[in-house]
């Protein structure tokens, strides 16, 4: 059986990515913050699809953090088929009002673990001549997002590291793929310090976890670089930049996203 490494696996896309491939008869390793959060739906999974779930409770906001859940992994003899860096956060606000360390964080967490969990262990997938990393990027990585300016870069960099890693590894067997969903039913808004008045974001305006998923995980079946899930608005989102003078893309974007 193959195993599958999911960050971030807690909640959202992260436990949905979970439930999805234990149901393809993955092993899992959990990684979060929450031990018995964690806990629960590997037991949860276990169960009901007879798999194999390790949980590894570690905070990848703190440095090093990569590294420490490498050394778990390799400690238990556990060859990781499947890499997917799914956890993240954004910040709702202008970058000079907001604290400057959840900022920081959001770089360590968003950006510098993502390389380094990729780092450990795209070299092993290589030596085999086999394996899969899938990396979570979001539609607000294709242009700059004024009042999300840290998050909107954080996801650009995930973009471009993603595709580029695509095409070192095509030709011997590791498969990369950069996911980019649009809003999702998930606790980010709320981590995010999104307003109560916030529009457009509801559960009929969402995809839910579910709906990415699936697209996401097609799309690596189907050897892509890069997947736009959640929906057809969001590949029109994702193109805009390709057309619109940038100037004027990033005026009107900061208009939305200052009235929201």
């Amino acid at each position: 059986m193959k195993t599958a490494l999911v960050t971030g696996a807690s909640a959202g896309i992260g436990a949905e990515f979970a439930t999805e491939l234990a149901k393809r008869n993955y092993n899992l390793v959990l990684v979060a913050r929450s031990q018995d959060k964690l806990e629960q739906i590997a037991l949860k999974l276990a169960s009901k699809y007879k798999v194999k779930a390790e949980v590894i409770a570690q905070d990848l906001t703190e440095e090093s953090a990569g590294q420490k859940v490498f050394d778990a992994v390799q400690a238990q003899g556990i060859i990781v088929d499947l890499l997917i860096n799914n956890a993240g956060f954004g910040d709702y606000g202008t970058f000079a009002d907001r604290p400057l360390s959840k900022q920081m964080a959001m770089v360590q967490l968003n950006i510098a673990v993502v390389v380094e969990l990729t780092g450990l262990f795209l070299p092993l997938m290589q030596q085999r001549r086999n394996g899969a990393i899938i990396n979570i990027s979001s539609i607000a990585g294709f242009q700059p997002i004024p009042y999300m300016s840290v998050y909107a870069a954080s996801k650009a960099f995930i973009l471009n590291f993603s595709e580029a890693l695509w095409a070192e590894n095509k030709d011997n067997g590791v498969n990369i793929l950069v996911s980019c969903p649009g809003p999702t039913e998930s606790q980010f808004y709320d981590r995010a310090d999104f307003p109560d008045s916030a529009t457009g974001l509801n559960s009929t305006t969402m995809a839910t976890a579910e709906k990415v998923v699936k697209e996401t995980l097609e799309a690596l079946d189907n050897k892509q670089s890069t997947v736009v899930a959640g929906g057809f608005a969001n590949q029109i989102i994702a193109n805009l930049p390709r057309i619109v003078p940038r100037d004027l893309l990033v005026n009107v974007v900061g208009k939305q996203f200052k009235n929201i």
